[in-house]
């Protein structure tokens, strides 16, 4: 996935590979954990940076790769984990295997961790409620945009550290919720400034100035796999 030799990983002459094809566009993974474990960590290095190095005996190569991951997996080896039939057959030692594939560092850099179960039939129906159009949801996200872009310049995503701490800062108890998460969840401080930066996504979404304790539960109950693990 770094560069184009054999399969995903560089050889002697790198060539820009699926991640930095992806630049500035999404880059969808299915089947996350039946990936090696190898590919899944390149990934950690263009998720921070926004770029990916390959480094050879006589030269060092550098390719673009800002891109949005988005990644599918089933929640254990059988599929069914958590679905209200109970058709899930795995020991839980299994599902704790299947869902260590993913590295905590990893995990730390995927924003939004969600379950999507299975939809009754009834909510198949051709009268059933759709909910809101994308043409609606698309004028909330530019209004949260272009409040992000007054604000600091950059979305809530390409803040820095400092920027972060400045523009995502929380009121007492907000910041005691948010502590008593990562106590409870072990989350790193990297797992921290996104959870902030995603509190504050949400709240301007909701046309707030702050972040209130509505906004940053709602970024926590996001780290499905860091309480699964």
């Amino acid at each position: 996935m770094v560069a184009k030799t054999s399969g995903n990983v560089s050889g002697g002459n790198p060539r820009p590979g699926e991640i930095s094809l992806a630049h500035n566009g999404v880059l969808f993974l299915d089947e996350l954990a039946e990936w090696s474990r190898y590919t899944l960590e390149v990934l950690r290095q263009p998720l921070e940076s926004g770029v990916v190095t390959v480094s050879r005996a006589a030269r060092q190569s550098e390719f673009p790769a800002r891109f949005q991951l988005v990644a599918a997996m089933n929640p254990c080896p059988c599929g069914w984990a958590g679905d209200p039939s109970g058709r899930c057959v795995c020991p839980a030692e299994s599902v704790q295997r299947y869902r260590a594939k993913l590295s905590g560092p990893l995990l730390d850099r995927i924003d939004l961790q969600l379950a999507v179960p299975r939809l009754p039939p009834e909510a198949l129906r051709p009268e059933a409620p759709r909910g809101e159009s994308s043409a609606v949801v698309r004028e909330r996200v530019l209004a949260a945009r272009a409040i992000q872009l007054a604000r600091s310049g950059v979305t809530n995503a390409a803040l820095s550290q400092a920027d972060t701490e400045t523009h995502c800062r929380l009121a007492p108890r907000e910041q005691q919720l948010l502590e008593s998460a990562m106590a409870s969840l072990q989350l790193s401080a990297r797992a921290m400034h996104r959870i902030l930066r995603l509190a504050r996504t949400i709240a301007d979404l909701d046309a707030q100035p702050d972040i209130g304790h509505a906004h940053l539960a709602e970024a926590l109950s996001y780290r499905l796999l860091d309480r699964a693990t």
